[in-house]
């Protein structure tokens, strides 16, 4: 069954058994038929609280933590999700954009979801040591408070009730936000690792 979704300009698209094991081996087919059988299933409920919980439980539970330098001997990778699927890890940024791409694919519209760098500050809101984060946002209404999709932890909460995560800017295929807009401040092709992540998606199939 294809799964075709128009993405700002993007289609993602089914790909073959082959041509993932092809790409990335047996693990990221493994994994990628898990998340098919998510989609297809979530397809069938259109209760669009269930799906933002379960695409969260599901990289959660699928993808461990690892810092890019040590996954990629990078210092800042964005992994695809196939990427991440065959790697069976990632960092924030992997979780929160496989997430994003997902829901997508379900069909949450793309003005409801929001990739949010933050400083977050480790132990909790009165600790002193902070470090650079990033968190799917989801927008039930145009209006409503934000729901945080964190790697950190199983629960979605409420933007107020993460005073551990100071908001830096956030961004979707639509721009990049600063400060509270409603309209985005700037092009997202301003995100030189979002152009490379959309060249990589395309080279892989897993988008048109």
């Amino acid at each position: 069954m294809p799964l075709l979704l128009a993405l700002t300009g993007l289609v993602l698209a089914e790909l073959s058994a082959e041509r993932v094991q092809q790409l990335y081996g047996v693990q990221a087919l493994r994994v990628y038929r898990d998340w098919q059988q998510l989609v297809l299933q979530l397809r069938r409920d259109s209760n669009e609280d269930n799906r933002v919980r379960d695409v969260n439980q599901f990289f959660n539970q699928k993808l461990k933590y690892v810092e890019d330098a040590e996954l990629w001997r990078q210092a800042d990778y964005w992994a695809t999700p196939l990427e991440s699927m065959a790697k069976g890890a990632g960092d924030c940024e992997d979780f929160a954009l496989a997430k994003y791409f997902t829901l997508r694919e379900l069909g949450v519209a793309p003005q409801k979801l929001r990739m949010i760098y933050v400083r977050a500050r480790i132990g909790g809101p009165a600790s002193p040591i902070t470090q650079a984060h990033m968190v799917l946002a989801y927008y039930s209404t145009p209006t409503a408070e934000p729901l945080v999709l964190d790697n950190l932890i199983s629960s979605i909460k409420p933007a107020s009730q993460r005073g551990d995560l100071q908001p830096v800017f956030s961004f979707n295929a639509d721009g990049i936000w600063v400060g509270a807009g409603a309209a985005p401040n700037s092009s997202v092709d301003r995100l030189t690792r979002w152009r490379q992540l959309i060249d990589k998606m395309k080279a892989e199939g897993f988008i048109n």
